[in-house]
């Protein structure tokens, strides 16, 4: 997947490359013919047009040589002495090219006439393009020109152009694989904390049923039938990233039925949990955790304890309500993933995109969870 994004942005910068300068070849062929177009007197003459190719040429191939050979050092290769050393070589040779194929100054054959001879309108024999402007007859053309600087300047800009396209190219592919990289590592997390959590769940579960063996067998056997139903739901669905909202408040249903048959009247359990529901998913096992610490740490088997838990439906989010009493001593043995890892999950599956508040008052026990059921 990813070699085959690397050769789509290479398609495409060579695509950038190609438009650019098939536009630039293209303006002296549209330039001679839009004034051939408006001046009858003019000819359309290829060998302007050529000329012209030529000057281009000769900067499309330091272009080709920057592109493929020096770019790749400094922006794949972070070797940045070897491309400034290598590009101040090109800078030098590209001068001396420039140098070499200025026009020359000819000298005349025979004596020179005197100086007061020459009419002043008149220049002196040069070539055809006759003298730069404050230079001397008698001297040759100096080594660096207006027109070389232009043209380094020129070249310059156009390997620095050539950079910022690869370094945006560059830079696009590597958040790429970060992209790819962070969502196999929230896979990976997500797929650890479910792992964690179903066999702190069914240590509980089973750990209740163990207890109802030897005093009520017919409850045991009820709880056996709901546990059932429960690692059902766990082995299909919970590995999944996510479930219907329905199956996920069975799920729940089955659990505090369970619970259920554990206590006596003691304990008080109301649940509220709405019968008809948008088709919506939500991560599998991301509320049991709140209601199997309701039980954990809210029953008394000493004292009258409740459990409330709420579940409702509204404007496509989910608000999730669990209230419980605060028993001195947890019934159970401390352990497992506890709120931790559900902080983890959904920070990990919402982001900033949830609400969680956790009271912890003196007598009662809330936690009140938002969730959009846009997942």
């Amino acid at each position: 997947m990813n070699r085959l994004f690397q050769m789509k942005q290479l398609k495409q910068e060579n695509l950038i490359y190609l438009v650019v300068w098939g536009m630039l070849f293209a303006a002296p062929l549209l330039s001679l013919y839009v004034r051939t177009v408006n001046d009858t007197n003019l000819v359309f003459d290829w060998t302007e047009v050529f000329l012209v190719w030529r000057k281009f040429a000769v900067y499309l191939l330091q272009f080709l040589v920057h592109n493929f050979l020096l770019a790749p050092l400094l922006v794949y290769r972070h070797k940045r002495a070897a491309y400034f050393t290598i590009v101040v070589v090109v800078l030098v040779a590209f001068g001396f090219y420039q140098y070499n194929s200025k026009p020359r100054y000819i000298e005349p054959r025979g004596p020179r006439p005197p100086i007061e001879q020459f009419d002043r309108r008149e220049p002196p024999p040069f070539d055809k393009h006759g003298p730069r402007p404050g230079h001397r007859p008698d001297m040759p053309p100096p080594f660096v020109g207006e027109r070389d600087i232009l043209a380094i300047v020129v070249l310059i800009l156009m390997f620095g152009a050539n950079l910022g396209i690869k370094g945006y190219f560059r830079s696009r592919d590597d958040r790429k694989r970060l992209a790819e990289m962070e969502k196999k590592n929230l896979e990976q997390q997500l797929e650890y904390l479910r792992y964690q959590i179903s066999p702190h769940f069914f240590m509980n579960t089973l750990n209740n049923i163990h207890a109802l063996v030897d005093i009520d067998p017919e409850k045991a056997k009820d709880t056996i039938l709901e546990l059932s139903k429960m690692m059902r739901f766990v082995l299909y669905e919970g590995n999944k990233q996510g479930v219907p909202l329905s199956r996920e408040l069975d799920f729940i249903r089955h659990y505090v039925k369970l619970m259920q048959l554990r206590y006596t009247d003691k304990v008080r359990i109301d649940t509220s949990l709405p019968s008809e529901v948008p088709d919506r998913q939500i991560p599998p096992l991301i509320l049991i955790t709140f209601i199997e610490n309701a039980f954990k740490h809210g029953i008394s088997y000493q004292q009258k304890s409740f459990v409330d838990v709420k579940v409702s439906v509204k404007d496509d989010e989910l608000r999730f309500s669990c209230r419980n009493s605060k028993a001195g001593v947890s019934n159970e043995e401390k352990g497992g993933v506890g709120l931790t890892n559900v902080r983890k999950r959904l920070d990990l599956l919402y982001e900033q995109n949830y609400t969680l508040r956790i009271l912890d008052d003196v007598d009662v026990y809330t936690v009140e969870l938002t969730l959009p059921l846009n997942f």
